[in-house]
């Protein structure tokens, strides 16, 4: 059966009755014109993302649960990397009239699946005709009380540090991008991320001054941080170990491992920075430090060892 053959109403009533987890949080879920979600601390976190077939995914690929883990996963390391706690998720669908509805039902298993690693549910969202296939995702997350962690908060003296895995999802791209499928842990880490979320609000706790999770690639995403603190950031390359199966693919592939942790995204870990004499725990890598701006040259806000990094652009750029 396809979404024509079921009809717009008849693929919303099929998806929503897979999103059947309840939350605290949610007052009135799918089924009305909103959906109704409390705001303890007053203030709501809220993030949007999108995913558009042959941009960020390829079905032949990852599986529509895949997809779906990965949708949720983009807009909830947003949350968490603010120190707040995700609560809900809207979701948006535009699709083609021959996708096969099994495809969207799966998707919505891979949604709920991975917001429940959180806590969050699916309170809603929309459906529509399209000649690509667009997944769009907003999340929503409360704060607990505590101050949002910002880009802009970063301080000389602080150290950088890193939690969650890093590189492995480049990594599963690049080998799926010259079409092979192992190793298995790089190709997974590319289908589903594995984002430490509940680290987000315990950095807050810890008094990180600045995080952001790493979407486009560890140096891009610090070098936001950097720009909106007026600050710089070194990262010691030596601080990374790389795992064996990520070394052996980069050598079978003849690529730099290093360029996989430094630059890669996808893996949504968590970066941040912490004020120097904070204790941290085995969760979190240490890979830097904070300098002050003027000890760099205009575009130099991230570096590596002390040096502008020579291994080709920092990140993923979407419109380069």
């Amino acid at each position: 059966m396809t979404v024509a053959t079921a009809g717009e109403f008849g693929l919303i009533s099929r998806v929503t009755a897979r999103l059947g987890a309840e939350s605290p949080y949610v007052l009135l879920g799918p089924g009305d014109d909103a959906a109704l979600v409390a705001a303890p601390d007053g203030r709501v976190v809220a993030s949007t993302d999108v995913l558009v077939e042959g941009r960020h995914f390829r079905r032949d690929w990852s599986s529509a649960r895949d997809v779906g883990h990965r949708a949720a996963a983009a807009n909830l390391a947003d949350i968490a990397a603010m120190g707040a706690r995700p609560t809900a998720l809207l979701v948006a669908l535009c699709a083609p009239a021959n996708l096969q509805i099994s495809w969207a039902e799966e998707l919505a298993d891979g949604l709920a699946a991975e917001a429940g690693k959180t806590g969050a549910v699916v309170v809603g969202g929309d459906t529509s005709a399209s000649p690509t296939l667009t997944i769009s995702v907003t999340a929503l997350g409360d704060l607990g009380g505590e101050s949002p962690v910002l880009r802009s908060g970063a301080q000389p003296g602080d150290v950088v540090a890193v939690a969650g895995r890093i590189g492995h999802a480049a990594a599963g791209y690049t080998i799926l991008s010259r079409g092979f499928r192992s190793p298995k842990l790089l190709v997974e880490a590319f289908r589903r991320p594995e984002v430490p979320y509940h680290l987000g609000p315990v950095a807050a706790r810890l008094g990180a001054t600045a995080m952001i999770d790493v979407s486009d690639g560890l140096l891009a995403d610090l070098g936001h941080i950097a720009a909106a603190s007026g600050v710089g950031i070194d990262v010691r390359r030596d601080a990374f170990t790389v795992p064996e199966p990520m070394r052996d693919a980069a050598t079978a592939l003849g690529v730099d491992p290093y360029g996989w942790i430094l630059t890669g995204g996808d893996d949504h870990a968590l970066a941040a920075t912490f004020p120097s004499d904070t204790r941290l725990s085995s969760d979190w890598l240490v890979v830097g430090s904070v300098v002050a701006s003027s000890l760099f040259t205009a575009g130099d806000g991230v570096t590596v060892d002390g040096r502008r990094y020579a291994g080709g652009a920092p990140g993923w750029d979407h419109f380069r």
